[in-house]
């Protein structure tokens, strides 16, 4: 059902420390922070040759990076997310299977519905679910 890995979300509380260390990766091409105000974060994207992190941190303390921040202060991985073909036949199968999705779709960082599915159901890891283009 997940298609490509679309990126690698790592939650940091210095975005602009975290892009300057990223930089530092042979290849990586750092992009543009920019906030997501639905999702209390703001982001920015570090593209490599065949992958993509994302960087996080949070916009205020009522954010769920600001949650996850709070018992990692260093930061980490906050979650991974892969490309899904149809998102509402994706959520439709994996709630069908017992997988927890949590609220609705909504529009991503790259403007497209995504939506998350709890880490309980995942071997402890948070999964985001995002429409293909």
């Amino acid at each position: 059902m997940p298609g490509r890995l679309a990126h690698i979300a790592v939650a940091v509380p210095d975005l602009d420390a975290a892009l300057a260390h990223w930089r530092r990766l042979p290849g990586a091409r750092a992009g543009v922070a920019h906030d997501l105000p639905g999702h209390g974060v703001r982001v920015a994207f570090v593209d490599m040759a065949d992958s993509r992190i994302e960087l996080v941190t949070p916009l205020g303390d009522d954010s769920p990076v600001a949650g996850y921040l709070s018992r990692n202060p260093a930061g980490g991985i906050h979650h991974i997310c892969y490309e899904v073909a149809d998102l509402d036949a994706a959520c439709a199968g994996l709630a069908a299977q017992g997988a927890r999705v949590l609220g609705a779709p909504r529009p991503g960082a790259h403007g497209r519905p995504v939506i998350f599915l709890h880490p309980r159901d995942f071997d402890g890891c948070l999964i985001e679910l995002e429409q293909a283009p």
